[in-house]
């Protein structure tokens, strides 16, 4: 069967339709140049037994984390997910399109919908919460948005700690919009406070920390709320690690007017780099400013409890020109993930995985430190599961050697920092053993000139 199901015919009835002879015809404002005019080079067609060996070929070329001993983080994290998450999000009722449209149709989708806001406020400590974002990156960007529909200010200031891609992503949002962006320096490995200071004024938006940052450090939010909020119109967006909310102070707590973060450490799996889903909440006083849509509970004409969107300021709904944002898909199957994740661990659950992530990411800190030409990048500055190393060779080289032995030991920090530096990832499915079998291999790849 071909893969364009259209007859002859019917495509002939659709070219008389348009008004045109035939379809060179339709396309003919299209210059030469561009067109192909030979036929694409694909390979021969395979039968279903050929192109199942064939993927299965390619797919085993893959290192996956169950069979690594991986380290990678900056960004997305390999938590332990229980088998009741895509047992649940796996049903029919589930599966669904990354946005649900006319939501309304499925008063199940807009109440697990409604339970992840809830759990997001009750994390972040904020007063509402939308219905999820795209990823961390875009939620990031929205918040920049946000907070100058907020206070009509054209110039943001972000701290040179938060993630790169998320800043790549922040520049293309704010780039030919007239929006000033000033990056603050990071002095060992937490934002400047005195340039931060510096570099604020009446004119500022909002100012963008995120903790803990890209290199895993936490940052003084207290201060850092002393600082932004000094002055009046001056908004506080934080960028936060969900399961490091279980353990470490809410942004509620010092102040933050809105909150985003990445939400893949909820229930969601690595694969690969995505799908992800952003997190998305403020003080009630920025609502109808909020980007995405929001779910909200009331009651039906029996006077039973029931769902609806309750703002849905998005592109589909009202006019263009209108919308908070014109990219806030909710990726809602990932959102349904983190809701079920959240549900069966708990607070209790979510802290004990916080506690564990902390515990066996500083024992590694450690016993790596002792070795020769190691130490901290930053040293007596707290960290969360995330930590930067520097390392008596290139990263480069050691990353080369330990994935002869399914070993990642962390992120190569050329790109960033340093060529001798590595940023390690410890999650709570870290085993000592895990950790020791690290450290071993460090020791001998760094001691040993011969090592393979």
């Amino acid at each position: 069967m071909p893969y364009i199901s259209t007859t002859e015919e019917e495509r002939q009835q659709m070219l008389q339709a348009i008004g045109v002879k035939n379809f060179e015809e339709l396309i003919k404002a299209i210059p030469e140049k561009l067109k192909l005019n030979e036929p694409l080079k694909l390979d021969p067609a395979l039968s279903e037994l050929e192109i199942t060996r064939l993927i299965n070929e390619k797919t085993c070329r893959n290192r996956c984390v169950q069979t690594a001993n991986s380290f990678l983080g900056a960004g997305i994290y390999d938590h332990f997910i229980p088998a009741a998450v895509e047992s649940i999000i796996s049903r029919p009722e589930f599966m669904t399109a990354y946005t649900p449209y006319q939501a309304e149709v499925s008063q199940g989708t807009l109440q697990y919908i409604y339970e992840f806001q809830t759990m997001i406020c009750e994390l972040t400590g904020m007063e509402i919460a939308n219905a999820s974002m795209y990823d961390g990156a875009s939620a990031a960007a929205e918040a920049i948005l946000m907070a100058i529909r907020k206070n009509r200010l054209m110039k943001a200031v972000v701290s040179e700690s938060i993630n790169p891609e998320f800043l790549k992503v922040i520049k293309c949002y704010t780039e030919g919009i007239g929006v000033e962006l000033l990056v603050v320096p990071a002095n060992n490995g937490v934002t400047d406070l005195n340039i931060l200071k510096d570099t604020i004024d009446e004119q500022t938006s909002c100012v963008l920390i995120q903790t803990p940052n890209f290199y895993g450090n936490l940052e003084n939010m207290f201060e850092i709320d002393n600082i932004v909020h000094s002055l009046e119109k001056c908004l506080l967006v934080t960028s936060v690690n969900p399961i490091s909310l279980a353990i470490f102070n809410a942004p509620s707590e010092y102040n933050a007017d809105i909150v985003i973060g990445e939400g893949q450490p909820l229930g969601n799996s690595m694969n690969m780099g995505g799908p992800l889903f952003g997190f998305f909440a403020s003080k009630l006083e920025m609502a109808r400013s909020m980007p995405g849509r929001i779910v909200g509970a009331t009651l039906d004409v029996d006077g039973k409890r029931a769902y609806a969107l309750t703002l849905q300021a998005r592109e589909q709904h009202i006019r263009r020109e209108k919308a908070t944002s014109n990219i806030c898909s909710n990726e809602a199957l990932c959102a349904l993930a983190a809701t079920v994740y959240m549900s069966l661990m708990g607070k209790t659950g979510i802290y004990d995985v916080a506690m564990n992530c902390v515990r066996k990411a500083h024992y590694l800190a450690e016993e790596i430190c002792k070795l020769r030409g190691f130490s901290m990048a930053y040293p007596g500055v707290p960290f969360f599961k995330e930590f930067v190393i520097n390392t008596p060779i290139p990263a480069k080289e050691i990353i080369q050697k330990l994935k002869l032995k399914s070993i990642y030991p962390g992120l190569d920090m050329a790109k960033y920092t340093n060529p001798n530096q590595l940023m390690i990832a410890v999650t709570e499915k870290k085993s000592i053993n895990d950790l020791d079998d690290l450290v071993n291999s460090l020791r001998e790849v760094t001691n040993a000139k011969n090592y393979f």
